[in-house]
């Protein structure tokens, strides 16, 4: 029961993640929940991928010990906007069975309206609304916000190639001021970040902030290529079920057929 339930804080931070497949930035111990994302963003057609995404976060402590984690994962689109990123259990912090090899794999297909969590060794999955991104004028406020923030700079820092792709540079400086949460000095958190137009999301982001440590976040092996449709849908032999109605989030969904 308890492994069900990490499933499913998994599988609904999950849902937020495939849609802007970025590392969180609340400290080296939490990945997934409250990913960072944690707003979806719109709906991304013409630009399939399939990509390897690691997530490396080095910490050091007081007394000099160092805390190193690298989370590896793999991520598919489709043509319509579909995405598939495939995970082991031990990233969510629960044991893997041995063998190795991903354990759980999350579908989001905006175009049906649903999302899945797929157990690939018990063969199960479980259905869950998809949840679609906030209206423009959030994200327009959100943005208006962060350019208003007078301890926040970004600037450009130009055009590479990465990982075979342009990538478009930015860095920003996030300034908490002297004594804002207890600190007596000012704390800078600098995030340098490179965005694929081609792909239209970012491909590789580096992390520094003093308090949780550094982190890089970054694509390879990418191909361009449309992935196998059976990606994006549940096996015939898979068990699937529906996943519990959230309270005050309205009807239940249909069953599954």
């Amino acid at each position: 029961m308890r492994n069900l339930r990490l499933l499913w804080i998994a599988g609904f931070a999950a849902t937020l993640y495939a849609q802007d497949p970025r590392p969180p930035f609340r400290g080296p111990e939490i990945r997934l929940l409250g990913a960072q994302p944690g707003r979806p963003r719109q709906v991304v057609k013409g630009a399939p991928y399939t990509a390897d995404v690691a997530t490396e976060i080095n910490r050091t402590l007081a007394d000099g010990n160092k805390i190193r984690r690298v989370v590896a994962e793999r991520v598919y689109r489709d043509s319509e906007g579909r995405t598939r990123r495939e995970t082991s259990l031990s990233e969510i912090g629960v044991p893997a069975p041995p063998g190795g090899g991903p354990q759980l794999a999350f579908i989001d297909d905006p175009v049906a309206g649903v999302s899945y969590v797929l157990d690939l060794g018990a063969r199960t999955a479980t259905r869950t609304p998809w949840r679609p991104p906030p209206p423009d004028g959030s994200r327009r406020r959100q943005l208006r916000a962060r350019a208003e923030d007078v301890n926040r700079k970004t600037e450009s820092v130009g055009r590479q190639t990465i990982a075979g792709l342009p990538a478009d540079g930015t860095r920003t400086t996030q300034t908490i001021p002297a004594g804002q949460i207890g600190n007596t000095l000012a704390i800078q958190v600098v995030t340098e970040r490179w965005y694929s137009p081609d792909l239209q999301t970012v491909i590789l982001e580096k992390r520094s902030d003093p308090r949780s440590g550094d982190y890089v976040y970054q694509w390879t092996n990418i191909m361009r290529a449309e992935p196998a449709a059976s990606l994006f849908a549940v096996p015939v032999d898979f068990s699937l079920s529906q996943a519990p109605r959230p309270r005050g989030r309205g009807p239940r969904p249909p069953p599954p057929q």
